[in-house]
């Protein structure tokens, strides 16, 4: 106990020194913490999108001198995609002058850090993850589940399914597995799930797979023996590959699995070698370094030597470009905010309101470089994901090819759950809901 204390406040004091030393706040620089994951089961996806967003931050600095003169900044915290670690950087880091925005890409993180951002007042960027109902600005003003959350891509996925059986009244009496990650992430669209299963009248079965997902022999036989149309695969790192080298084993076809967000990526198929040739999963952004904006970081920043991914193969991988487009959103969150408060270091407060405007049609994407790379975005003050567009991509063995168009959820049927489970939440912890002109920064 007595050592337990001590390193309590050995941590404490360590915590309140590097908060006493950190620099004083500059009128043309803006700061990333970012927690990162470099090591650890998880760390391809790790590298791969805090590659992407460092290389795009790096491109707006050399290429356009930053955002209208202002300097784009960041320091690393390693968490391993571990949650007590991610809330430790961000108890060293958030003392740091000119702090825009969080960007952890890790669902338990996130949770953790809800309350937390909220009393700082600044936003939190769970792109393509995170609590679904933070969807609802009116509740979550500071948490922001860019282009996708759970629901939206659990819907995507099943009007996907449903567009290969000819519509959605012929899901009737189909059996659908979904089979996920043991985590709060892989959890979270159980009752989704259920809903739809209800609404649409197909079968359906849950299965979960405990962290990391090395082993899943007994799972795949309880799938062999339930005889499903589709598995859904919701999973995360090593999970992936095992999941479709055993699919193979036991005979399951793989143009039948259909991969959710994070079961998307190079890292996850090539492990598995021929046992993921045909597989098919959702996507908000394509893969491939021909986008303009692309071939401009390989030309300007790569060119500079200031690349950020060791192996430059990765270069245009899916979890590479979502950071580029995760860069992308948060560049122009602060080059909007600017426009409104004047161009310098904005407060997170500010940054916030970026995000809170911020709206990319086809034809602002196609100036930044992005056309095809993402379709859009659309945030409101209510609305803090978009118009959660994806498509969908098939793996040939040695790329990813796309063989959908852009699918919207069924927005109708989803927004009022979201409303309902935002609502519970801001009833329990006494949030008041806003209203439209319920925000002091922007009057």
């Amino acid at each position: 106990m007595i050592k337990s204390r001590y390193l309590k406040f050995a941590f404490a004091a360590a915590v309140a020194s590097v908060l006493a030393t950190a620099p004083a706040a500059r009128a043309d620089e803006q700061f990333f913490p970012l927690q990162s994951y470099r090591v650890g089961p998880y760390a391809a996806g790790g590298t791969g999108f805090f590659g992407g967003f460092i290389d795009y931050l790096n491109l707006i600095n050399i290429r356009d001198g930053g955002v209208n003169g202002v300097k784009l900044t960041w320091d690393e915290g390693e968490t391993q995609y571990e949650v007590e670690r991610g809330v430790e950087v961000y108890e060293r880091l958030k003392g740091r002058p000119g702090v825009a925005a969080w960007n952890p890409l890790s669902v338990g993180i996130a949770y953790a850090m809800i309350d937390r951002i909220t009393k700082d007042k600044v936003p939190l960027i769970t792109i393509n993850h995170g609590r679904t109902d933070s969807t609802d600005g009116r509740v979550f003003p500071y948490v922001f589940p860019l282009l996708l959350n759970p629901y939206s891509e659990t819907s995507g996925i099943v009007n996907y399914i449903a567009s290969r059986e000819g519509g959605v009244d012929r899901l009737k009496d189909k059996k659908i597995v979904v089979l996920y990650h043991g985590s709060p992430y892989g959890k979270e669209t159980i009752p989704i799930y259920k809903l739809l299963a209800d609404k649409y009248q197909f079968s359906l079965e849950q299965i979960e797979v405990p962290h990391p997902g090395n082993e899943q022999q007994s799972q795949w036989l309880s799938i062999r023996r339930a005889k499903p149309d589709y598995v859904v695969l919701r999973g995360w790192g090593v999970m992936n590959p095992v999941a479709l080298k055993t699919a193979q084993k036991v005979g399951f076809p793989a143009d039948h699995i259909i991969g959710n967000v994070w079961s998307n990526s190079e890292e996850d198929v090539i492990p598995a070698g021929d046992a993921a040739k045909g597989y098919i999963a959702i996507t908000t952004q394509a893969s491939g370094e021909q986008y303009p904006v692309l071939q401009e970081v390989i030309r300007t920043v790569y060119g500079a030597g200031k690349g950020n991914l060791d192996d430059k193969k990765r270069i245009g991988s899916v979890y590479h470009n979502l950071g580029i487009v995760n860069g992308i959103l948060n560049v122009e969150a602060i080059r909007i905010a600017q426009a409104k408060f004047d161009k310098r270091t904005l407060t997170g407060d500010e940054v916030r309101w970026g995000f809170e405007h911020l709206q990319l049609d086809p034809a602002r994407v196609e100036a930044l470089g992005a056309k095809d790379l993402f379709h859009s975005i659309n945030v409101t003050w209510d609305n803090h994901e978009g118009d959660g567009r994806v498509t969908f991509q098939q793996w040939d063995g040695g790329k990813w090819k796309v063989v959908s168009g852009w699918i919207a959820p069924d927005w109708a049927f989803l927004r009022p759950i979201i409303e309902r489970s935002a609502a519970a939440y801001a009833k329990e912890h006494g949030i008041k809901v806003r209203s439209s002109g319920d925000d002091p920064v922007s009057n």
